[in-house]
């Protein structure tokens, strides 16, 4: 129930803008036919930006047990390529964001969220967002 509630005031204070412009970046970087090997990271961080709480980003290969192209050495290209195009500027705006929301009390759940996002920025590719208790199911098997 709390992280619906936190959802909810995520979607309405940050989540609509942030996601949105995040579904822009998708659709920008598919057009581009450069930017496709990218689009897929921006859709999985638009979907993650509208719904946060609960959620968390994991390593493709470290749920499902195997490797795949996003994962592997290619992966990897693309996150270096991410990170030096526009990741790091990403990132160390999610960490700003993150620092300014803890500064008070009633932030710091926002500025948490501000820190998951930040991590995913500097490099999203081979990263799959999944539900808290899928994580906590993989795990503990």
């Amino acid at each position: 129930m709390i992280n619906l509630l936190m959802n909810v005031l995520w979607l309405v204070l940050f989540g609509w803008n942030a996601g949105l412009a995040w579904l822009t970046a998708t659709i920008v970087m598919v057009v581009s036919i450069v930017g496709i090997p990218w689009a897929r990271a921006a859709f999985n961080i638009a979907l993650f930006m509208f719904w946060p709480f609960g959620r968390v980003a994991v390593a493709r290969d470290s749920l499902t047990g195997r490797e795949d192209i996003g994962t592997g050495p290619l992966g990897f290209i693309g996150n270096v390529i991410w990170f030096l195009f526009g990741g790091i500027w990403l990132g160390l705006g999610h960490l700003l964001l993150g620092v300014l929301c803890c500064i008070t009390v009633i932030g710091i759940p926002f500025g948490l969220q501000h820190f998951k996002f930040a991590g995913l920025a500097f490099a999203p590719i081979g990263k799959t967002i999944v539900d808290r208790e899928v994580l906590d199911a993989v795990r503990y098997r």
